[in-house]
């Protein structure tokens, strides 16, 4: 087996879990996708709480990974949060839910290391997006005095539950961040109207 197997392993089961849930596809399903025996993802993975937390660590570096180019990219909100929606428009356009959404529908179902990673990673985005909002009330783009923490929790809430609609509704219907922006009460620019 090579390092290209396990990376196809994730693959897969990151879809599997994008489009099905965590619970609802097994060892079996993801060896028939790879085209593998199941044996050889346990080589791999010995659990499939094994495999669930290597899916989502990748992902978060993956995140923190974008997050550092968007910042780099640009210092204006309205790119910052274009770019922060593009990992949702992203995952929609091939019949994904985020990552993070998929998991936290299942919590309760979910082994504690995924329940922890889970919390984490939205607090990751959570943390990034105040960040983002505080940087442009430091610059004047957002009013002096808004509260950065609750607008992040707002706009990380409307982005994930849109993803959903979108996912099940499968109509072609997408999210708008220029309406997303608004809800939170965030200013528009030109470029997102």
């Amino acid at each position: 087996m090579t390092g290209s197997t396990r990376g196809a392993i994730m693959d897969a089961a990151e879809r599997l879990l994008r489009s099905k849930g965590y619970s609802a596809f097994s060892y079996a399903d993801l060896a028939e996708t790879v085209g593998i025996r199941k044996a050889s993802i346990h080589h791999y993975f010995p659990t499939k709480e094994d495999l669930g937390v290597a899916i989502v660590e990748d992902y978060v570096r993956q995140v923190r990974d974008r997050f550092s180019q968007i910042e780099a990219a640009s210092d204006k909100l309205d790119s910052r949060l274009a770019g922060f929606r593009e990992g949702f428009r992203a995952g929609a356009e091939v019949g994904m839910l985020p990552l993070c959404g998929a998991l936290a529908a299942e919590m309760a179902a979910l082994p504690t290391r995924l329940q922890i990673l889970t919390r984490e990673f939205f607090d990751l985005q959570l943390k990034w997006l105040t960040k983002v909002l505080d940087a442009a009330a430091a610059t004047g783009e957002l009013p002096p005095g808004s509260d950065s923490a609750q607008k992040a929790y707002l706009l990380l809430s409307l982005m994930e539950g849109s993803s959903f609609i979108d996912w099940a509704m499968q109509d072609g219907r997408r999210m708008d961040l220029s309406a997303l922006l608004q809800l939170a009460r965030l200013p528009l620019s030109a470029s997102l109207k």
